[in-house]
């Protein structure tokens, strides 16, 4: 059944609860994590973790860092030439970079979405299916329901229902990023990972695929980065400010954009750092 998709919160009382973090097991967490390509050290030190069915925001300025620790969530960096790490990552307390981890396992449970969409060069229903098929996740019979249940998920089902066997470079480019959406979800992530996923879309298709993340928990840990602090307010249960290369500070988004602990977090939160 397709989640009830809440309007996106545009004022103070209307950005998600205030969730107690510190009750939450976490899903994922960096331990003294360090990162660089060559001799140049990308992000330095980084402890953080991710509370279980939250969303969590990276915030910062290009170049900070941002991106190539959530590519490093589930290992997207290894293949990058000169790509370095220092440090762990734990999911549920287990490490990502241990012998023997498969990296396809370990990116089923950790999923990605790219900020611009990605869909493969096959049906609309075939992307959907394109991990469900990999991971050999249902036999045949079950693919029709998987297509529909998800694409109803990420609500473009009534939109495609009619042309599930055409091209998805027919879509809008909302409507593709929701698709991929739905074939990262097809697959059941326990985690999924988004970097930037709306900032090539229309704000009409940036309010849907916030209001979806919402929906999405607690049932998924997601996180997110974003430049758009406003979006970082209305979807994040929890921000993490990144400058120069280092987690500066992360705290209830909340408190992170109303009482920030360090001067370089009020800076950037109020508009006086680019």
């Amino acid at each position: 059944m397709s989640p009830a998709l809440a309007s996106t919160p545009t004022t103070p009382a209307q950005w998600p609860e205030a969730v107690d973090l510190t009750t939450r097991p976490v899903a994922l967490r960096t331990c003294d994590l360090t990162l660089g390509f060559g001799s140049r050290t990308v992000l330095q030190g980084v402890n953080l973790g991710f509370p279980k069915g939250t969303v969590t925001a990276l915030i910062g300025p290009t170049g900070s860092g941002k991106t190539t620790l959530l590519r490093s969530l589930n290992r997207m960096n290894d293949k990058v030439p000169k790509h370095w790490h220092q440090g762990d990552v734990l999911l549920d307390g287990q490490s990502i970079f241990a012998p023997g981890v498969q990296l396809m396992a370990l990116r089923r449970r950790v999923g990605m979405v790219f900020q611009r969409p990605n869909p493969f060069p096959m049906s609309i229903a075939d992307n959907v299916l394109a991990g469900v098929k990999a991971h050999r996740i249902a036999s045949r019979q079950h693919h029709k329901a998987i297509v529909k249940a998800r694409l109803s998920e990420v609500g473009l089902l009534d939109a495609v229902s009619d042309r599930l066997g055409s091209s998805p470079f027919t879509l809008s480019g909302g409507q593709q990023q929701l698709l991929c959406l739905a074939r990262a979800l097809a697959v059941g992530p326990d985690v999924l990972l988004l970097d930037e996923p709306t900032s090539s879309l229309d704000p009409i298709s940036t309010e849907h695929i916030e209001s979806l993340l919402r929906a999405l928990v607690p049932a998924l840990t997601i996180v997110i980065v974003t430049h758009n602090l406003a979006q970082a307010r209305r979807v994040a249960d929890q921000t993490a400010f990144f400058y120069q290369g280092r987690l500066v500070e992360a705290a209830p988004t909340a408190r992170l954009f109303e009482e920030p602990s360090e001067p370089e977090t009020a800076r950037y939160v109020s508009g006086r750092m680019g």
